[in-house]
């Protein structure tokens, strides 16, 4: 596997395109300490990208949710992404936009410190792979939970809020699982490490509530798509027992898209006619 820092191509950097081994940020940033940075993850699907523009929306949202102003536009922030996509030849693949704190100040207090944005984009297949898609995903429960909004800014897409994702599957992924669902700090189902969740009962299609979590930009797609098929969509707290009750069960996300669900530590799902359905639906509609 090539690392992330050694590869060729092009890197958009504060406003131009660079050459990917001379992207480079100091060790003293204060988005590396402090965790003051947001970013987004977006598809592209034969060339073409996904969303551009919620997905850049979003950034700059996140950002004055922490307290900084991202110095493009949401206009200016769409061009690069086609022009980082065109520079190194994506056909399907990934982009990951982000925007931190430099190095001016390090300290908890950061008011002056340059907004910094770079934009990557490689060539990246299905993020869990054509047997997931089969067969559905095994999940385990997650030790960490999701933060009150009292205590985190869960209506951003930032980098700090993803410290306990990243705790959580590495032990689903030693325990031999995909990955890890994990409550909300009320106790009820919240979302997957890098995904929201949604379960099959009795026709109808059940999905947390996003009041403590990112809602997110799949998700609302997906959910789309659900009723043009006709299916109803409760948005609602789950409690977890409640798993019992489901028949299928999937998550969506950038990089999850639609991925069926096969089992919760002890509940088990069938990868059945929603799951195809919405499956087929995502397809047609990125253009795959």
């Amino acid at each position: 596997m090539t690392s992330f820092d050694d590869r060729d191509g092009q890197i958009w950097y504060n406003g131009k395109l660079t050459p990917w081994r001379d992207t480079k940020i100091h060790v003293l940033s204060h988005g590396l300490h402090y965790a003051s940075a947001v970013f987004e993850g977006v598809r592209v699907y034969n060339g073409k990208i996904f969303k551009n523009q919620e997905h850049n929306e979003r950034l700059i949202r996140s950002g004055e949710i922490l307290g900084f102003k991202v110095p493009y536009t949401v206009e200016q922030l769409n061009k690069a992404c086609e022009e980082v996509v065109k520079a190194n030849k994506v056909t399907n693949g990934y982009i990951r936009p982000i925007a931190w704190r430099g190095s001016e100040m390090i300290a908890v207090s950061a008011q002056n410190c340059t907004i910094h944005v770079a934009i990557a984009t490689w060539e990246w297949p299905s993020y869990f792979g054509k047997e997931a898609k089969e067969k559905g995903l095994k999940l385990t429960w997650a030790d960490w939970k999701r933060p009150s909004p009292e205590t985190e800014p869960t209506a951003s897409k930032a980098a700090g809020l993803y410290m306990i994702c990243t705790l959580s599957k590495h032990k689903a992924e030693e325990k031999g699982f995909n990955d890890a669902l994990m409550l909300d700090y009320r106790g009820y189902v919240a979302e997957a490490t890098g995904a929201n969740v949604f379960f099959v009962m009795n026709g109808e299609i059940h999905t947390p509530k996003p009041d403590c979590f990112l809602d997110g930009i799949t998700r609302r797609t997906v959910i789309g798509l659900a009723k043009d098929l006709g299916y109803k969509v409760v948005e609602r707290h789950i409690k977890p027992e409640e798993l019992a009750n489901a028949q299928e069960a999937f998550l969506t996300g950038t990089a999850a898209e639609v991925t069926p669900i096969g089992s919760v530590d002890n509940y088990k799902f069938t990868v059945g006619e929603v799951c195809h359905k919405l499956m087929t639906a995502f397809d047609k509609l990125v253009g795959r």
